[in-house]
């Protein structure tokens, strides 16, 4: 890989990090509404991209559902999550998206797991549950059930597009606002009222968020990246990813003041060797799972 190269990859990994830095800063400090939040933020991704929107790729009902669920279901879920939690913790559980789309890809797509896959996804399981669980007691952060739903969103996504042929990254990021968009105006048009005027209050800090969310992250930050996965392996590809979950720990520490003990530090190292050895081995939508993590990804 070129010097170049890497540097822009180094650069989407940031920016991917920052994100769950600036969506908590959002929904849990300037108080927005989560839904509301996902929902202007693809409302942007969508006006943005409209000229890349038709023609329409078939199957068209896989599409919409592909979109919905690698969009709306997987941020909005994740944004619930990081009202309560925090982005460090919430980057690591995150990860479990990898282990839950190879998974997935047996069961769907019939691919094969061996013994080191398998023992990658057991690392990422147990990294991931040691962080997951409340220092005393058995019950598991409510936060952070969330965000485990988002990865599982976003992973079933993932294996659902390797089903999908021909569609271009712009085009995808098109549908992906626009199927998105319109449930989550709906659902927080039911749930969350008073979200316009929370959203007018909380002024130009909000409005500078979820355009840096919308424009930054989503179609600049994903369309470098599915451009570097088309110059690239994706063993060589993948791995590098997994800057963005230690940046996101690094800022969540650095800025928040995130926790972060030994049991911290150790599921947050196991997790992440896990998620190493996976895209170390490789499979078929490897690219595609981490190009979508916290992701928000």
């Amino acid at each position: 890989m070129s010097l170049r190269d890497f540097g822009l990859l180094a650069l989407v990994c940031l920016v991917w990090a920052s994100n769950n830095i600036v969506s908590k800063f959002v929904v849990s400090h300037l108080g927005l509404p989560p839904l509301f939040y996902a929902a202007v933020r693809f409302g942007i991704v969508a006006a943005a991209t409209l000229p890349w929107l038709l023609p329409m790729p078939r199957p068209r009902w896989r599409l919409v559902v592909v979109a919905t669920l690698m969009g709306g279901g997987n941020f909005a879920l994740l944004f619930v999550g990081l009202k309560t939690s925090t982005p460090s913790a919430a980057a690591v559980v995150g990860q479990l998206g990898v282990p839950i789309t190879t998974l997935l890809s047996v069961a769907m797509l019939g691919e094969r797991v061996r013994w080191r896959r398998g023992l990658g996804i057991a690392l990422t399981f147990v990294g991931a549950l040691a962080v997951m669980w409340a220092p005393r007691g058995v019950p598991m952060s409510p936060g952070l059930m969330y965000v485990l739903a988002a990865a599982f969103a976003g992973s079933l996504g993932a294996v659902m597009m390797k089903q999908i042929e021909g569609v271009r990254p712009l085009q995808f990021q098109a549908w992906v606002g626009f199927a998105s968009f319109w449930p989550l105006a709906l659902l927080s048009a039911l749930f969350e009222p008073g979200q316009m005027q929370q959203g007018i209050a909380a002024g130009w800090p909000f409005l500078a968020s979820v355009l840096y969310s919308g424009l930054v992250v989503s179609v600049g930050g994903h369309t470098i990246y599915y451009m570097l996965i088309q110059r690239y392996e994706a063993n060589l590809i993948s791995p590098l990813t997994l800057m963005t979950p230690l940046a996101t720990i690094g800022l969540g520490v650095a800025i928040f003041a995130d926790p972060f003990g030994p049991r911290m530090a150790i599921g947050s190292a196991i997790a992440l060797i896990g998620v190493l050895i996976i895209a170390l081995r490789g499979n078929q939508v490897m690219p595609l799972l981490l190009a979508i993590r916290n992701r928000a990804q």
